[in-house]
């Protein structure tokens, strides 16, 4: 049988198929564009769900626990403040708020605990200037205290207190000042960790008296004071919610506060100012945050809970008599806290560098 040359072949089989490649060509572009159309259709529809359920679940939140990261040990001054706060909030939110102890590196491990959870509202991170602020120019953190959390409330403040072991034989500020530069080697000082508002307070209290301390770290100044009641350490420059108790139970001797005024619930302690050494003024303000990204639904639930337990009566009488100063109303706001935050950033951060605050 007499058949085309190979070339010829070739070509006639190009010929008689190109008219239906140019067909199925067609087809699939229509297809494509088609298929691009509902893939359109169906991403519109799932942001719009997604927006939907978002919003449902800022209406609905919260449905389950929500847990306040204490980054500081149990007992200590922090933990006391956030269990007498998250009791209460609970009956404004009807949901069990619990308390988890993250301890370590003067509380930025358990901030970044905080940090690093969804943005569901579902988790809090509770915190001072120690944590929130000091603890940024210390340590290399892996997040950004401002960029990386939204702000909630504004707490009470917590002004510090010069506590010593009751062994020291000084009974005023200005004896205590002599006996520790009298001391042949530095005396000892606990903090709560490189940067803890403790530390922080202990290198202003240096830097205004003349003193040199040795600083003892532990994972807050709640072990600090135990090894203080022990005589095992001989100062600690301390949030007076802490110390206050065991001051009033003879158990270690109190010198001064560290505020313009002196506590109401211990008016006998004087201020820094009237026992003899002017310039040593701190307060230690503390604050709630969550997660950056959380719902401004959210955020606001929260704040308005906070609001509601810090103005109950129960709540307020047991923070006073731990010596904290409540907040004015007008400034329990999340923009109050982020504007303090930032303040507080811009006035410590020069002095804990100048003082080369290193971590321990």
């Amino acid at each position: 049988m007499w058949r085309l040359p190979l070339t010829l072949n070739l070509r006639y089989a190009r010929i008689q198929a190109s008219p239906r490649k140019r067909g199925e060509a067609k087809k699939n572009k229509n297809e494509i564009a088609g298929e691009k159309t509902m893939k359109k259709a169906v991403w519109a529809a799932l942001i719009g769900i997604l927006a939907f359920t978002g919003a449902a679940r800022a209406d609905d939140y919260p449905t389950r626990p929500i847990t306040i990261i204490v980054p500081f040990a149990a007992g200590g001054p922090s933990d006391a403040m956030a269990r007498v706060l998250a009791e209460r909030m609970r009956v404004s939110l009807g949901q069990p708020v619990v308390i988890e102890n993250v301890t370590g590196a003067g509380g930025s491990i358990g901030v970044g605990r905080a940090v690093q959870s969804p943005p569901d509202g579902y988790t809090i991170s509770f915190g001072h200037l120690g944590t929130h602020v000091a603890n940024g120019a210390v340590y290399k953190l892996k997040y950004d205290l401002v960029t990386d959390l939204e702000p909630v409330v504004l707490l009470p403040s917590n002004p510090m207190i010069v506590v010593s072991k009751s062994a020291v034989p000084a009974t005023s500020l200005k004896e205590l000042i002599e006996w520790l530069k009298s001391r042949p080697s530095p005396p000892t000082a606990g903090t709560a960790g490189a940067g803890s508002g403790s530390h922080i307070a202990g290198v202003y209290f240096e830097s205004v008296s003349g003193i040199k301390l040795q600083y003892v770290p532990y994972r807050g100044t709640a072990p600090a004071l135990n090894d203080l009641i022990a005589g095992q350490i001989d100062l600690i420059v301390d949030q007076t919610s802490n110390s206050i108790n065991q001051v009033r139970a003879g158990t270690i001797r109190a010198y001064a506060i560290t505020d313009d005024k002196r506590l109401a619930s211990a008016p006998e302690i004087p201020t820094a100012e009237e026992a003899g050494l002017k310039g040593f003024n701190m307060t230690l303000w503390s604050g709630m945050w969550v997660p950056k990204g959380t719902p401004k639904e959210i955020v606001t639930k929260l704040n308005v809970a906070a609001v509601e337990a810090l103005s109950d009566p129960g709540v307020k009488k047991q923070l006073e008599s731990q010596g904290l100063e409540m907040t004015p109303r007008d400034q329990l706001t999340p923009e109050a806290l982020g504007t303090r935050q930032k303040a507080e950033i811009a006035k410590w951060w020069p002095i804990i560098k100048a003082a080369n605050i290193k971590v321990d």
